[in-house]
Order: structure tokens, then sequence, then C-alpha cells
């Protein structure tokens, strides 16, 4: 019994540290959350990829563009990927690797959100981002 209720604790650490869900599930869902924005960067509307953004990164962009979103992802010439390479969850937070940009995401209530894209390894400093949230 003892036993049985500890098992049982520490999967619900484990889920509320982790945010619930397998880590399988938790990579697809940021991959498949990545893919679609940067599809959505092919397309003539780009308020698909601004409705992508996370909260802060879309205030950012908008903000230090001096333009609505949708004005404001076109130029912001994000690279477009043909396909993800790697993708790392941690928590809440992820990374999605492509064969020409990182990605990084947060969850959210409805789904996984960019926090910042095009964004390129530096070494020894943190990546260089064409658009990231504050």
């Amino acid at each position: 019994m003892r036993a049985t209720r500890l098992g049982v604790a520490v999967t619900l650490l484990g889920c509320a540290l982790g945010g619930c869900g397998g880590v399988d599930a938790r990579e697809d869902g940021a991959a498949r959350a990545a893919a679609r924005f940067e599809a959505s960067l092919r397309a003539p509307d780009a308020a698909r990829g601004c409705a992508a953004l996370a909260p802060g990164t879309l205030d950012e962009l908008e903000q230090s563009a001096g333009q609505p979103c949708a004005k404001a992802l076109p130029e912001a010439e994000i690279p477009l990927s043909t396909g993800v390479r790697q993708v790392d969850v941690y928590g809440r937070q992820a990374r999605v690797v492509t064969d020409r940009d990182t990605l990084f995401l947060s969850s959210f209530p409805d789904g996984w959100k960019i926090t910042a894209a095009g964004c390129t390894p530096r070494p020894e400093k943190p990546y260089q981002c064409q658009i990231k949230g504050s």
C-alpha cells in the first residue's frame, strides 16, 4: 500500500514538473507547431503566422517593427526550412532545429507557441534571433 502511494506521488510529481503528456507527445506537438508556423510563412496570409506567436513575441515584433504583425512578419525574413532535424523539450519549453532555422517555443493552454524564430547559434553566447519575445 505504501509503495503504491509513493509510486502515484512520484508519477503525479513528474507530470506536474514535466508538463504532463509523454515526452514523445510533447516533442511531436512542438514539431507540428513549428512546421505549421513555417508553412504559414509561405502562405500569402501572414495572419496565421501571427496567431502562432506567443503573446510577448507578437508584441515585441510589432513594437520593434512599428507596424502590425501581418506586415512585420513577412519582412522578418525567417529562413524557410524543409524539415525538422531535432526537437528538445524541457518542461513547458521546446527547441526545434530545422535544416535552416532554430525555433524556440513555449507551451500555452491552447498549444505550443513560437517565442523566437530565425535563430542562429553563437559560440559561448545566446542564440541570435530575428524575432523574439521580451
